[in-house]
């Protein structure tokens, strides 16, 4: 008989047990630092950009020389030199006067504003008429626009996508500190398991949530080691447990988790270590468990994939952010219920939609058919005091990553 508890009240006992679990800092190169965790907060140590520069083709003036100025009566400066890219410029203008500037070029002293090349024409004897007037500002990004020195950057537990590695290039950074990601052991358990691209006999199923499961741990951040498909039996669960926590920061261990005579997990963990949970008060898994052994966690995540998918979602998920000092970001939307769904199971019920026509459809879906929550776009929650929902009740979906 398993003693559940609610999804929340075992996120809430995971946090108070390894909520402290943080992992080492290391330093890596600009160029690997995709989708990794910084573990210090980046500040700015230099202006960027670090002179004033232009935005367009055209010609630095001062604003107040081509106020009023138009296609009839144009503002008439002289040409006093020409801005190179990528050099610094000693060219200072005067009220009258204009100065060449390609893009992303050095302003030069004295003025505040550039007028496009189309909006000017050379007169030939290096006076420009220019035929549209422009305010201070204009066509310019001015030094330490984007950030200046002692500037936050990026904060500390941030995971680094595209732009933030350019922001990083941009102050000049060719190393980051960032935190080591988590090594997670998986294991499959069943005697009926059989791996992908293996003949498959009468009577045994494929190991499915092997690869679902490594794939997940790389989608948080982590590296996952496949141990293998070990046998439902007190030796093989145990060896596979000891050897697994060498080198493994946590680990997953999937199927023999519920109470039958053959499932060895939730033994060998309270043998091994401490079992803290076995049995959650949700659908779809009921008979997850955890623990930790050597003061690791330790899962053990129901065999059906579905509610393997669910379960390592709500549980594990949030453990490996908080390992790597970071949130994971959740998208969700409010949406009208396409149809019924009944719910009387006094737990909390997990559900697969599609979104179809600004709608949440619910898929109807046993836990182990895994091919029906691939095709979904997110899930919502049925509270486990709640006796189902009523089409076009408004529900909050969670989106999947996609």
């Amino acid at each position: 008989m398993l003693n559940v508890i609610t999804i929340a009240e075992a996120q809430q006992l995971i946090a108070e047990k390894f909520g402290q679990l943080r992992m080492p800092e290391e330093q890596v190169p600009l160029e690997a630092a995709l989708g990794r965790v910084l573990a210090h907060d980046c500040l700015a140590t230099e202006f960027v950009p670090n002179f004033n520069r232009s935005t367009v083709d055209g010609y630095a003036v001062r604003a107040q020389d081509v106020f009023g100025c138009s296609d009839s009566i144009p503002a008439l400066l002289m040409q006093v030199g020409e801005a190179k890219m990528g050099e610094h410029t000693e060219l200072e203008i005067l009220s009258g006067e204009c100065v060449y500037v390609p893009t992303g070029a050095e302003i030069p002293a004295g003025a505040d504003c550039v007028i496009p090349l189309e909006d000017t024409e050379p007169l030939g004897d290096g006076t420009i008429a220019v035929y549209k007037p422009v305010s201070p500002g204009t066509n310019l990004i001015f030094r330490g626009d984007d950030v200046k020195p002692g500037d936050l950057v990026l904060p500390a537990g941030r995971r680094l996508n595209v732009a933030d590695i350019g922001a990083l290039a941009a102050l000049g950074q060719t190393q980051v500190w960032v935190r080591q990601m988590p090594r997670i052991a998986v294991i499959s358990t069943g005697d009926e398991l059989v791996a992908p691209g293996e003949p498959l006999p009468m009577g045994k199923i494929r190991d499915v949530n092997a690869a679902m499961l490594v794939a997940f741990v790389h989608s948080t951040g982590a590296v996952a080691d496949f141990i293998g498909i070990i046998p439902d039996n007190l030796e093989a669960v145990r060896a596979a447990l000891q050897n697994s926590l060498v080198g493994h920061d946590l680990v997953l261990l999937t199927g023999g988790t519920s109470v039958g005579v053959k499932d060895a997990v939730p033994q060998v963990v309270a043998e091994l270590g401490e079992l803290l949970v076995h049995g959650l008060a949700v659908k779809p898994g009921k008979p997850t468990l955890f623990g930790q052994v050597q003061g690791k966690p330790v899962f053990g995540l129901p065999g059906n994939p579905v509610a393997a998918y669910f379960m390592a979602y709500l549980l594990v998920r949030p453990l490996v952010a908080s390992m790597l000092g970071t949130q994971f970001a959740e998208r969700k939307v409010s949406l009208p219920l396409a149809r019924n769904v009944p719910s009387n199971h006094g737990r909390e019920e997990y559900v697969p939609v599609v979104i179809r026509e600004g709608k949440a459809q619910p898929i109807a879906s046993k836990s182990g058919l895994i091919t029906m929550l691939a095709n979904t776009d997110g899930f919502l929650c049925i509270p486990r005091d709640k006796e189902g929902l009523r089409q076009g009740e408004l529900v909050e979906v969670t989106l999947f990553e996609r």
